[in-house]
C-alpha cells in the first residue's frame, strides 16, 4: 500500500501499527490457549485479574491489527494501540518472568 503525501497522519499512523499489533496479540492467544501453565505464577496460581486485563489487550490488538473500525467512541479507544499494547506487554512479562 503506497503511502501519498496527502494522506492525513493519524491514517500514516494506523498503517504501520496494524501488522504490530496483530503480531504481538497472536502469540499470546496461542500461549493462552494451547499452554496456559506458562502463565502460573510462582505458587502454581492463575491472577485472573491480570489475565482478564491480558485477555482484553489481545483482543484489542486482533481488532486492531484486522483492521476493524468501531463506529462508538468508547470502542475505538479501548480497542485502539494505546490501551491493548501496555495490556499485551503485561502478558509478555508474566509469561517470560516467574
Amino acid at each position: 500500500m503506497s503511502v501519498d503525501i496527502s494522506t492525513p497522519l493519524h491514517h500514516r499512523f494506523i498503517s504501520w501499527t496494524r501488522p504490530i499489533s496483530f503480531l504481538m496479540a497472536l502469540p499470546l492467544a496461542a500461549i493462552m490457549m494451547v499452554y496456559p501453565n506458562l502463565m502460573l505464577d510462582q505458587y502454581g496460581n492463575y491472577s485472573h485479574g491480570a489475565l482478564t486485563l491480558i485477555m482484553f489487550g489481545i483482543c484489542g490488538g486482533f481488532v486492531h491489527g484486522v483492521g476493524f473500525i468501531p463506529k462508538f467512541w468508547l470502542w475505538k479507544l479501548l480497542f485502539s494501540p494505546l490501551i491493548s499494547w501496555p495490556l499485551m506487554l503485561l502478558g509478555y512479562v508474566l509469561w517470560y518472568l516467574p
